[in-house]
């Protein structure tokens, strides 16, 4: 094949016409006043599209040259080819064979793939199924522990409402001595314990006399459902709410005429017994 070198097109002329093209329309630009007009700008225009045209058309040359000496060597390269048929298809014989090597080991490959992923699916699923296990031992411990945590809460609810109720009967008995000092100490003291229990949200609340019957709030010690109309007559032993909700109603004696004068009501000797005025299960809060 012949020396590309000799079939080089002269580069420099056009370069020459390319840098002139381009400084016409540097030119025109510089020499005319902004905004340009329609004229300006096709003349840029042309100087710039002009100059481009220059400066591809030796590259243009070169290659059309270029082309024309590949093909006459390639015709001339033609019997040499024609000549090595025999080798070429020997050739292709010998890559034939390596392809289907190829081709069995990519089948082998292949079912080693299919296999390592079933056991990667299967290892997977019983991953899963473990950790499925362990959540649910997890939230069965947790269950086991709220429900003790609410036993809990019961029991010492209950413990603190017997206390409360202790002290209640205490005042109660204080206010029905006459005793002023020993009414104004009992007062003091139930106060204190009061403020103790508000601070764990146990708050106790008293039905007032001529209140109306409010089966939510009120509990009666002569009949479970009182008829409508019926009044408070007398608060025998206070109410629990935990945190704004009732766990336990003030037990009253009621009356349908409105509040009236009668002796004190006594109690029950298991006033404070928590079967005598069962709390409410406070549930979570």
């Amino acid at each position: 094949m012949r020396d590309t070198n000799t079939l080089s097109v002269p580069k420099w002329p056009f370069f020459i016409g390319d840098a002139v093209l381009l400084g016409i329309a540097y030119f025109i630009y510089r020499e005319s006043k902004l905004p340009l007009g329609h004229w300006e700008m096709t003349a840029c225009g042309v100087c710039a599209a002009r100059g481009a045209l220059l400066g591809v058309l030796p590259f243009v040359l070169d290659y059309r040259a270029l082309i024309k000496a590949v093909e006459a060597g390639a015709l001339g390269a033609v019997s040499e080819k024609i000549q090595n048929l025999e080798r070429l298809a020997a050739q292709i014989s010998n890559a034939t064979n390596h392809w289907e090597n190829v081709q069995l080991q990519a089948e082998k490959i292949s079912v080693t793939a299919r296999e390592t992923a079933e056991r990667m699916a299967a290892e997977v699923r019983d991953f899963t199924d473990f950790m499925k296990k362990i959540n649910e031992s997890e939230k069965s411990t947790l269950r086991l522990e709220v429900e003790k945590l609410r036993r809990a809460e019961t029991d010492w609810l209950q413990v603190l409402v017997h206390l409360l109720d202790h002290v209640y009967a205490l005042h109660t008995g204080a206010a029905r001595s006459g005793q002023p000092r020993l009414i104004e100490q009992l007062t003091h003291f139930q106060n204190a314990c009061r403020d103790a229990a508000r601070r764990v949200g146990l708050s106790p609340f008293a039905a007032d006399t001529g209140e109306k019957f409010d089966a939510q709030r009120h509990k009666s010690i002569e009949a479970e459902a009182p008829p409508a109309g019926t009044v408070v007559a007398e608060n025998l032993a206070p109410g629990y709410t935990l945190q704004g909700r009732i766990i336990r109603p003030a037990l009253v004696r009621v009356t349908a005429d409105g509040p009236t004068e009668t002796a004190p009501a006594k109690l029950p000797a298991a006033f404070a017994d928590q079967d005598q005025l069962p709390l409410e299960s406070p549930g979570p809060t």
